[in-house]
């Protein structure tokens, strides 16, 4: 059975509740508040003024005078303590009353409560085996993860001392060509030398004696054969690639896009998602001084102090191609025609006008390459104070700059050469100079 809904006794007068109720001599029953006399003379009521003149008893139907005495109805507060509660209004009532009695928990409810409390404990001991099968998985995740990155570093000395291994190789095949090759020439210089000297040493004599020595001397020169040997190629075919690198390079990738108020004037920038040009030719506006004046050059929105960022740019190029990228201080020239080097605030890979290299000024000799990149990946590591560059189309290293630290802002930097030498592409921007 459900819950007994409680109802209490009411006021003959007023039709409340009854709280703490008084009778009157007739045997009605009202609250305190409606006698003035049981309560003390001018206490006010609860409801309203003090209760004046004669008023109707509900049950018995006779007029009453709140001057009439009235005593505690002991019967109505059934003796108890008020340690229950109403349904409707949850003020006290007493404990011994018989609808309190039928409000007692009933067998259903006790029922439900047991379900309840199975449920829960079901709920207990899942969450346990979960937490269990978690820390479970989480060892066997973290033993595969040692495991797998132990692999790796065996594979990453495996493939490091392959790369060396491939590498003092081509050097040996490369120094014995050259020395080779310097042997040859160096034989046929002495020969020469002796030949030039006999020679010279035949002008003293007499001119019979001379003639003589000079048909000696031209059958002999006739023998000798001067060959110049071919120039052995000294591009380096073993290159240095790390497997996974870029991969790790591009959890760190920016999403770097030129700024049009940066570019040079005649430099176009072209939006692919928003199909427009960011940029036109200027003629004759007034140039801030954040735009490029010197070269067709562009620096990203981002400025970077601190961090590691990673971005890729693609070429598009021609034969003639010159292009030129990496990062430079905040701060350059961009009025001034100034060498791109890390003395004027450029860690920047360029490549030269119709040649396969990219010649790094800091470098006592430039990078050789057997083609050009045509996707090159940028990392900056601001704290290591290092910008490196690779080739994406293979994952080869190209060129790192390593500075004690780097002493200002930097931005990434963008330049192509003369007109119809190719295109840039950053991210969603496609760079080139108008002709």
């Amino acid at each position: 059975q459900g819950p007994v809904e409680l109802r209490r006794q009411a006021c003959s007068i007023c039709l409340d509740y009854l709280g703490t109720p008084v009778m009157t001599a007739c045997g009605a029953t009202l609250l305190p508040r409606v006698h003035p006399v049981y309560l003390g003379e001018g206490q006010k009521q609860e409801r309203g003024s003090e209760v004046e003149g004669a008023l109707p008893l509900a049950l018995s139907r006779r007029d009453w005078s709140p001057r009439e005495t009235c005593r505690p109805n002991r019967l109505a507060d059934h003796g108890g303590g008020r340690d229950a509660l109403c349904e409707d209004d949850q003020s006290p009532i007493c404990c011994t009353s018989r609808a309190v009695q039928e409000y007692k928990v009933g067998p259903g409810r006790c029922g439900y409560l047991r379900e309840e409390m199975m449920k829960t404990g079901k709920l207990q001991a899942r969450e346990k085996t979960d937490l269990a099968e978690w820390k479970v998985k989480v060892r066997e995740q973290r033993q595969r993860i040692l495991v797998e990155f132990e692999k790796m570093d065996l594979l990453l000395v495996e493939e490091e001392q392959r790369l060396l291994q491939a590498l003092k190789q081509e050097e040996e095949e490369v120094a014995a060509k050259l020395r080779e090759s310097a042997a040859a020439l160096e034989k046929q210089s002495h020969a020469l030398e002796r030949l030039l000297l006999q020679l010279e040493d035949k002008e003293v004599r007499t001119p019979l004696q001379t003639l003589q020595a000079l048909k000696e001397l031209l059958s002999r020169k006739n023998s000798l054969s001067v060959q110049y040997p071919e120039a052995t190629p000294t591009v380096l075919r073993t290159v240095c690639r790390v497997p996974g690198q870029i991969e790790v390079l591009k959890s760190f990738q920016e999403d770097v896009v030129p700024d049009p108020t940066t570019a040079y004037p005649y430099l176009l920038l072209y939006e692919s998602r928003q199909r427009r040009y960011l940029t036109t030719p200027l003629e004759g506006v007034p140039h801030s001084k954040d735009r490029f004046l010197a070269y067709p050059c562009a620096v990203g929105k981002e400025t970077f102090s601190s961090g590691r960022h990673y971005w890729e740019v693609g070429m598009n190029l021609t034969g003639d191609a010159l292009w030129a990228l990496g990062v430079c201080r905040d701060n350059v020239s961009r009025r001034d025609r100034v060498a791109k080097s890390p003395e004027n605030g450029f860690w920047v890979v360029q490549l030269c006008k119709g040649k396969k290299y990219l010649p790094v000024t800091s470098a006592p000799t430039p990078v050789t390459l057997a083609e050009p990149p045509s996707h090159v990946g940028v990392f900056l590591d601001f704290e290591a104070g290092e910008v490196s560059f690779y080739n994406l189309k293979d994952g080869s290293h190209l060129h790192t700059y390593a500075e004690p630290e780097f002493s200002g802002p930097l931005q990434p930097f963008f330049c192509l050469g003369p007109p119809k030498s190719g295109q840039m592409v950053i991210s969603t921007v496609t760079l080139w100079v108008k002709g």
